[in-house]
């Protein structure tokens, strides 16, 4: 009898681990979404559309993108969990989830169990700017005059991984700087060429059109390289600040239960589509982007490193997770 059942939960397995590895195979049976949690036209939304459309082509069937702005990411999130199909995926930055439980004091996901990661395709270029007018050349200048005019500097910075990122420098660096709250951080960017304020931190993509009208300095980019958009630009660490190194991954999730073998499969599609055409890279690049294709185990690295950076900010700052 224990030999019977013995056999019978061996079958079970064997017949669990090969339909997994049918569904990647065959994968996808009918159209695929990616819901983004932007609108149209942002820089994910973008990348997004180019790694839909090529995968469309290369499938025969629809990849559709789905905006779902609003709420921090939260409707996004929403919308991705309560499908639970492997052909509703999230395409999003971590950094829209990564920051959530410092931010939140309940949330209606569990990102390690609910967000898989499949693949990455960019990385966001987080720019540190100020003002042409006040004549600071450099990063090193801005802070030096920070600190000889104590708490006369105002700053601001994109909701999540950029506030915390500038702040809890700012706050490290023991430099006394008011902080602006934006709701829209599109605006920010003329307020700091007016001189209403005097340091901003926001993706490049963001400041890049004030930058090339010469009405804001771009000091520097918190990515490990240059951005193709802005190669005169240095990184935080060849500026001489490497605390302010963030790299900040934009990619593709899974839902709760996808098998390995298929986002192993969903990472090689990805990582063919864009190695296919270069179109793609200068297109992305164009919105201060990097393009940086990794596999699930890579991309749940990046991730995990993100999340230590936020947390030690965190501690920085005073600010306790609620998870």
């Amino acid at each position: 009898m224990v030999r019977l059942v013995l056999l019978l939960a061996l079958t079970l397995c064997a017949n669990i681990h090969g339909i997994g590895n049918a569904s990647a195979q065959t994968y996808p049976t009918r159209p695929v979404h990616f819901i983004v949690p932007f609108g149209p036209v942002s820089g994910t939304d973008i990348a997004a559309r180019l790694v839909a459309n090529r995968l469309a082509e290369r499938w025969g069937k629809p990849v559709l993108v789905e905006n779902r702005p609003g709420g921090d990411g939260l409707v996004a999130i929403g919308a991705f969990t309560s499908a639970n199909d492997d052909h509703t995926l999230l395409f999003a930055p971590a950094g829209t989830f990564a920051v959530h439980p410092f931010e939140h004091e309940k949330l209606p996901y569990d990102a390690k169990r609910d967000l898989l990661a499949i693949a990455s395709v960019t990385t966001i270029i987080l720019a540190i700017s100020t003002s042409e007018s006040l004549k600071a050349g450099t990063l090193n200048e801005l802070v030096a005059l920070a600190r000889s005019r104590p708490g006369s500097l105002n700053a601001a910075a994109a909701n999540g991984n950029a506030d915390f990122l500038l702040f809890g420098f700012l706050k490290s660096s023991g430099l006394q700087v008011a902080k602006i709250p934006y709701r829209d951080i599109l605006q920010a960017p003329n307020d700091l060429a007016e001189g209403r304020i005097q340091m901003l931190a926001t993706s490049l993509a963001v400041v890049q059109p004030h930058m090339q009208a010469g009405r804001v300095k771009v000091l520097a980019v918190t990515s490990r390289q240059r951005a193709p958009s802005a190669p005169e630009v240095p990184t935080v660490a060849e500026a001489g600040y490497p605390a302010l190194e963030l790299e900040s991954p934009v990619g593709v999730f899974g839902p709760r239960g996808m098998v390995s073998e298929l986002r192993e499969r969903l990472a090689n599609e990805i990582r063919a589509v864009v190695a296919a055409d270069p179109t793609i890279a200068t297109r992305i690049e164009a919105t201060g982007q990097i393009v940086m294709v990794r596999g699930p185990a890579e991309f749940a690295a990046a991730i995990n490193e993100l999340r230590d950076k936020l947390a030690e900010t965190a501690k920085v700052l005073g600010v306790k997770s609620a998870q």
